[in-house]
This record gives C-alpha cells, structure tokens and sequence, in this order.
C-alpha cells in the first residue's frame, strides 16, 4: 500500500532525475568492467547516484536534513552539498592531472637524455669514419 502511495504521487521531475541517475550509474559500472575506474571509484559513485535515486522518491528527505543541518531551505542544503561534492572532485582532477604532468617531465627528459646519448654515438662513429676517409 505505501509503495502504491509513493509512485501515485511522482512528478515528472522526479522521473527524469530517477531515469538520469540509473544512467549515470549504469555509466560507471560499465566504466569498472572496462577497468577505467577502480571498486572504490564505483563505490563512490554507487552512493552519490543511489542517494540521488532515494531523495528523487522521497523529497522529504531533503527538507529534514535541512532542518536538522539548520538550513533555512532544502533547495540550499542540495545546492551546498553539490558544491562540496563539486569541489572534491575537482581536487580529485587536479592532483591526477599534476600527477600526469610529472610523469611527463619525466618522461621528456629521460628521451631528451637517451637521445642526446644515440646522437653522441652516432656523432663520434661518423667523427670515426670521416678520420678514415681523410687518411
């Protein structure tokens, strides 16, 4: 009875958003079998897109969050929330791309040095032939 109760009364909103969040979900699972994300990754984004799914069904979550958090509106606590989420991953994106930048480098100078060696070898044999030639 209360699960009839509860898809009597949903808006097409909350369909959408529901519809959205399986999608995205569906994304990183498949994103973990094709092993470009780790568990922990799909675990991560297995609870945000489950507590989107669950707060889609039922809003009043929200509100009494928000009150317990002292939030004066909802609508507030899901924007500050997003922003701290939003942030995270940001951090998240900018250590991995710094990362990637040193690797990089790295990367650059060892060929800079392991060709500035063959083209060291290479010089001195062609220095070791023209000697020949001129004798």
């Amino acid at each position: 009875m209360v699960m009839n109760n509860i898809f009597a009364n949903i808006t097409l909103i909350q369909v959408l958003i529901m519809i959205f969040a399986l999608f995205a979900w569906s994304r990183a699972i498949l994103r973990l079998k094709s092993k470009n994300i780790g568990l922990g990754e799909l675990l991560f984004w297995s609870i945000i897109w489950i507590a989107v799914i669950v707060v889609a069904l039922f809003p009043e979550i929200i509100s009494n969050l928000s009150e317990i958090a002292g939030v004066g509106r909802a609508v507030d606590l899901v924007v500050y929330v997003s922003i701290i989420v939003l942030f995270y991953l940001i951090f998240r994106l900018y250590v991995i791309i710094d990362s990637k930048n040193r690797e990089m480098t790295t990367l650059v100078r060892e060929l800079a040095i392991r060709d500035a060696k063959h083209k060291d070898i290479s010089a001195s044999k062609i220095g070791k032939r023209n000697i020949r030639r001129k004798k």
